[in-house]
């Protein structure tokens, strides 16, 4: 089977996975919509790891990182720190990413509370990276996935770019606790199947007890 995924959005080294396709999509929920093309945004990465071919760690061995400057103008830091003067502006619903998934609490502001003005423009851009195998196995957990393609829709480059991320630090901060439970639940419950490491998780507790993020960007 071909590559669900268009050409332009495949280099030798990466390519634009399906689940990071919805942060273009004006319906999404998530705290980082992207405003420039999707092969512009490949290319970017692309750009960057030429220039210095070094992938920075992530969680597990097939998740890594690589950080580029932030180069939209209209793109704004993904999550705000609480404080007693915007705490009752927060916002909860229990949902789900995709249909396959089981809803889970939430919470976060709306930029229409806080105030636009209040987001600053992010330095920097995270680039979340998935390794194809890993990957494949979570295609091949959830079939539906990837437009219905499955892992046999995925290009042939190592390394799936499947998160962006809108902040100022040139470092990974940690993934909110949901995340972690649900990676623990396993691939068949859409996450990555990696146990959790207890001193991680109270550091994302730590972090995500003091900030929120932003959605309506």
């Amino acid at each position: 089977m071909a590559s669900a995924t268009p050409s332009n959005l495949v280099t030798s080294t990466f390519f634009l996975d399906a689940f990071a396709q919805r942060q273009w999509e004006p319906e999404y929920k998530g705290t980082v919509r992207i405003t420039c093309e999707q092969s512009e945004l490949v290319s970017r990465v692309d750009e960057a790891y030429t220039a210095n071919p070094t992938l920075v760690d992530g969680y597990a061995p097939f998740c890594k990182h690589v950080f580029i400057k932030n180069f939209l103008p209209d793109v704004r830091v993904g999550a705000l720190a609480i404080t007693d003067e915007n705490r009752h502006l927060l916002r909860s619903a229990y949902e789900k990413r995709r249909p396959e998934e089981l809803a889970v609490l939430n919470r976060w502001f709306d930029v229409a509370d806080v105030g636009i003005e209040s987001v600053p423009v992010a330095e920097y851009l995270d680039i979340i990276l998935y390794s194809r195998e890993q990957l494949v196995k979570e295609y091949e957990a959830i079939p539906g996935k990837n437009e219905g393609a499955g892992a046999n829709g995925l290009p042939d480059a190592p390394w799936g770019i499947i998160s962006i991320k809108a902040q100022n630090e040139s470092y990974e901060t940690p993934m909110e606790p949901i995340t972690a439970m649900r990676n623990a639940l396993g691939r068949e419950e859409g996450g990555s199947g990696v146990p959790i490491d207890r001193a991680a998780y109270d550091a994302s507790v730590e972090y995500w007890n003091a900030h929120a993020p932003i959605r309506g960007l």
